[in-house]
């Protein structure tokens, strides 16, 4: 966005994403953050453009930081935003960038964020209580 930033059209995004709140939409902008720090070892330290990351990478940083800030609750929390597999996850990021939240690359597309994992399985009560070291 431009120094003159554009009022936020949120009504507008969330009619094009989904059935998904806002706080659903900050969860994945917290997420690409926390995602980028796990896949690229000093973030901080790279031009913005070489901190991309693929839309399964940024699956599996939403994955875990939902199982870090929420632990046994993360597929509750998620149940609530009606994101209940990772296509959700592709809907709001391209809302986002849709909306010039977010930017992609020319070969991001809505595909790589279909069936990255199974929720059932990510947010399993025993792969929860191993993450969380509980078991």
């Amino acid at each position: 966005m431009t120094e003159q930033q554009e009022i936020i059209d949120w009504k507008k995004i969330l009619a094009t994403a989904g059935p998904y709140p806002l706080e659903a939409f900050a969860f994945v902008r917290e997420g690409l953050n926390y995602a980028v720090e796990q896949v690229h070892e000093d973030p901080e330290a790279m031009p913005e453009a070489d901190r991309h990351i693929s839309g399964q990478e940024l699956c599996i940083g939403l994955r875990d930081l939902a199982i870090d800030k929420y632990g046994l609750l993360a597929p509750i929390v998620l149940e609530h935003w009606n994101v209940r597999r990772t296509n959700d996850f592709g809907r709001i990021v391209f809302a986002m960038i849709d909306a010039g939240l977010m930017t992609r690359n020319n070969d991001d597309t809505m595909d790589d964020f279909r069936a990255v994992y199974d929720f059932d399985e990510a947010f399993s009560r025993d792969t929860l209580l191993a993450r969380i070291g509980a078991n």
